[in-house]
């Protein structure tokens, strides 16, 4: 018998090797399945099979929206809720967390209480692959959020954002639109010519 086939045998024949599995079960169940049965969604919302949800009873899904593979959609323990407008797209990767820890100094950050905010997402809105959005942020309608930006604060509606914290970079249709008020949300910056929001 090659040494190969040998090692198959041995992985097959170890008990560590299914008792991985039950843990791998376990995790697809509290993490996918028993969320989903909770959540409050529109007609035809689709997600990949390994998305992560939390609370769902706490996440409100519009209709068509679509959740990309690999995304984390954690609602709060208590009170944090996330809310998605309708036909919203989330490419591969998006952390969306409705709860923080706290900071102060004198107790380790994992022993301080949670900070719960509600989260809202507009309609018609795209997030780019490995997007985070933070808790208590609102995203207005038609916003587009390019790849691998972290929003703090809330983003106007029609607003095109980038970076680390995320910023205006430009407005869809080319033209900011005269209520929108960036100065109370996201500072605004230069459009570039494409946003790479991925997806």
């Amino acid at each position: 018998m090659s040494g190969k086939l040998q090692g198959v045998v041995r992985s097959f024949l170890d008990p560590r090797t299914y008792a991985q599995a039950f843990r791998l079960l376990h995790f697809a169940s509290y993490s996918h399945v028993q969320p989903v049965r909770l959540l409050n969604r529109g007609a035809n919302v689709s997600f990949a099979p390994n998305v992560s949800f939390r609370n769902g009873e706490r996440i409100t899904i519009g209709a068509g929206t679509h959740i990309g593979e690999h995304s984390i959609i954690w609602a709060g323990n208590t009170s944090g809720r996330i809310t998605f407008g309708e036909k919203c797209l989330l490419a591969p990767h998006v952390t969306i967390t409705a709860s923080n820890y706290g900071t102060e100094l004198g107790e380790f950050v994992m022993d301080q209480p949670k900070i719960e905010r509600d989260i809202t997402i507009g309609r018609d809105v795209w997030l780019g692959a490995n997007t985070v959005v933070l808790a208590g942020v609102t995203i207005g309608d038609h916003v587009v959020v390019a790849a691998g930006a972290v929003v703090t604060k809330d983003v106007p509606a029609l607003a095109i954002v980038g970076g680390v914290p995320a910023r205006v970079i430009g407005w869809r249709g080319g033209v900011e639109p005269a209520a929108a008020d960036s100065s109370e949300t996201l500072a605004t910056g230069s459009a570039p010519a494409g946003t790479g929001a991925g997806g």
